[in-house]
């Protein structure tokens, strides 16, 4: 886990995690020490770090998911796809809230019960729409460009239209998946031309690994890229 600092954060929240392609399984102590998605098994542990005292606690901390939440229950299967419900619930049932997308390898159940699932409070996936959590305003486009016709994937066009919709609406915060470029990091120098003009923007995404986590373009807008990694968001000057 990595830390960093923000200006100001609203006054019910001490902190904001953000996390994204935890693409793995590990042994979870709370299920006798059965295999689990490794997002459930964070979650968890990051509650229970919260009550000793080495976090702040789980019911003043909000979440945020960027995506790609799943592994084949051998994780030995390189952007195997499927059900992260668990993932989500593990951390709803955990902390004070939970916002995030959907990456190019997250499924949500068949037919009606992606609806059903977030109808449950708590919990909010972001796909062209803004909520505000605690008076925290966050945007998020769920998926990744490519062909159509394949999981979890959209036109450039098409996903470019939805972040511009989300960005008329200035969030504090836009979560994506596929999430820009920067100088020497990979990512989509599409949608980099898309947040590069919002320049009180943090944009929080994951699918391409950087060795920085974090970069501030010439604009001014902000990038945090959590891919393989979490990021806990603490009011500076917190102890």
């Amino acid at each position: 886990m990595l830390c960093g600092w923000v200006d100001a954060l609203p006054e019910d929240l001490d902190a904001v995690i953000a996390l994204s392609d935890l693409q793995g399984m590990a042994p979870h102590a709370l299920q006798d020490g059965a295999a689990a998605l490794l997002g459930e098994v964070l979650a968890d542990e990051l509650a229970m770090m919260g009550e000793a005292g080495d976090l702040p606690p789980a019911s003043r901390t909000g979440i945020i998911l960027a995506g790609d939440l799943f592994s084949n229950a051998t994780a030995d299967e390189r952007g195997a796809s499927g059900d992260v419900r668990s993932v989500w619930t593990a951390f709803t049932r955990n902390f004070r809230w939970v916002v995030g997308v959907a990456g190019n390898h997250d499924t949500f159940g068949r037919g009606l019960e992606l609806e059903r699932f977030f109808r449950q409070p708590g919990r909010e996936l972001l796909d062209g729409g803004v909520v505000a959590p605690d008076g925290l305003s966050v945007g998020g486009v769920s998926y990744i460009i490519g062909r159509p016709d394949k999981l979890n994937r959209r036109e450039q066009s098409a996903q470019l239209e939805r972040i511009e919709m989300v960005l008329l609406q200035e969030p504090e915060v836009l979560v994506l998946h596929e999430g820009p470029d920067a100088p020497g990091l990979r990512g989509n120098p599409i949608i980099r031309e898309a947040v590069e003009p919002w320049s009180r923007l943090l944009v929080v995404c994951g699918h391409c690994h950087w060795d920085v986590p974090f970069v501030t373009l010439p604009s001014g807008t902000q990038v945090l890229n959590v891919d393989a990694r979490a990021v806990i968001l603490r009011r500076a000057g917190a102890k």
